[in-house]
């Protein structure tokens, strides 16, 4: 075992194992699971890939299966405070000490393989399932879907939440092509479920020439919102009067409708009942994604960083807070289309207040200045070191029945939810 004290100590040295910090492709994971798993015996898998979305999808899965008492291993990424939340058994975050154990073991089998950090913590959280004997693992994709380490292991259920334009350097720029590489995921005769109401044709080619069935948002299952709750249907089922989903913003309906047809697909090995879906869609949480902190002048916080995330937080600042002053605290990382989230969010943000982080992907001061520049935006705030001086900086702006604002990446908003945690 390396003579690591902690699971810091682990992570840090992760980070310089492997030349790079993204490298896609299966077969260094895939060696490095055989040897340690030569009799793997798979639990019940659902895989969830997706542009956005992928986040809630795994957590009302997670929560679903909870309720119906199963025990359950969810594995996510990014984090937002402590690596620990990538791997969940029933809703908890599993211990240091689970994990550092994990990577000991994935050192000893990789022999003189290197692997990325994200194939450490895959084959970390697949080794933990096992061992905790879960009846059903959730895993969301980190980047794409063919390639990416997760895909090691075949699904049950195949789950595309949602298709668009991001990660353009490694899976294309189109949707067709990045279609093709969500697809990945698919298994021949295994039901793949999207929540993309227009799929690019590259997904569905993939689909037929697997002889894997596609069910489709709109096509094949949907929902309809009433005055009070909503109903959820498809070609065999439906689910009436159902409770809002937990998290907020009518994409949320989406995400719980594809949830719902994927559950009824696991339903042979995994039966649920209806009791377990109402309550498990009404207890969700999820930090980060949409969430709402009270106080004088409140705060939401989203982590979407992206076209498609944006236009949705911006259509849900629009219905709920109409016609309030809004005050962002804003950071992007430099491989995102910056440009674009600018006018989105211009519509419905009064002012911004550009926070740096201390990350080497993240965009600095003098490169926002330049999309600032180009963008329509008349009013924007530079010179703060970080997210204390630029959140101070709005908060000062601000008055009663204004909102506060932090998006546009995980790594700030994980910066503001520690600071009001040390509050």
């Amino acid at each position: 075992m390396k003579p690591f004290n902690s699971l810091q100590d682990w992570l840090k040295w992760q980070e310089s194992l492997h030349p790079l910090y993204i490298d896609l492709g299966l077969e260094r994971a895939a060696h490095v699971f055989h040897a340690l798993n030569p009799d793997y015996d798979k639990p019940p898998t659902i895989t969830v890939a997706g542009t956005n979305g992928k986040g809630s999808t795994v957590a009302y899965l997670e929560s679903i299966y909870i309720e119906q008492g199963y025990r359950v291993g969810s594995y996510t990424s990014p984090h937002i405070l402590k690596y620990n939340e990538r791997i969940k058994i029933d809703g908890k975050s599993v211990s240091d000490e689970q994990i550092c154990e994990a990577f000991a073991r994935i050192d000893i089998a990789r022999g003189n393989i290197t692997l990325s950090y994200f194939e450490f913590g895959t084959l970390a959280a697949l080794d933990i399932f096992r061992r905790a004997n879960v009846d059903v693992q959730l895993l969301e994709v980190g980047l794409g879907g063919r390639l990416d380490a997760v895909n090691i292991i075949a699904p049950d259920v195949a789950v595309i939440t949602s298709i668009s334009i991001d990660h353009s350097e490694w899976l294309g720029n189109t949707r067709e092509a990045i279609g093709t590489e969500k697809a990945g995921i698919f298994r021949a005769r295994i039901p793949a479920v999207t929540g993309e109401p227009e799929p690019p044709e590259s997904l569905i080619k993939c689909a037929l020439e697997l002889g894997a069935p596609l069910y489709c948002i709109g096509k094949d299952f949907g929902y309809k919102k009433q005055e009070s709750g909503w109903d959820w249907f498809s070609e065999d089922l439906q689910m009436l009067q159902l409770p809002e989903p937990g998290l907020k913003g009518e994409h949320q309906f989406r995400n719980a409708s594809v949830v719902l047809l994927a559950v009824t697909k696991m339903s042979e090995v995994l039966p649920v009942s209806e009791l377990a879906v109402r309550q498990g869609l009404a207890k969700v949480h999820l930090a980060g994604r949409f969430q709402l902190i009270n106080g004088e002048i409140p705060v939401l916080l989203d982590v979407g960083h992206n076209p498609e995330a944006v236009r949705t937080l911006a259509d849900y600042l629009a219905a709920v807070y109409p016609g309030r002053r809004i005050h962002a605290v804003f950071s992007m990382m430099k491989d995102k289309d910056i440009a674009s989230v600018l006018e989105i969010m211009n519509a419905v943000v009064y002012d911004w207040f550009f926070a740096p982080l201390i990350n080497p992907r993240a965009a600095n001061e003098s490169l926002m200045r330049e999309f600032f520049l180009k963008s329509s935006v008349s009013r924007v705030s530079f010179g703060y070191d970080g997210f204390n001086q630029a959140f101070s900086a709005a908060k000062s702006q601000s008055v009663a029945g204004d909102l506060l604002l932090v998006f546009g990446s995980f790594f700030l908003v994980s910066e503001c939810l520690v600071e009001f945690e040390n509050k």
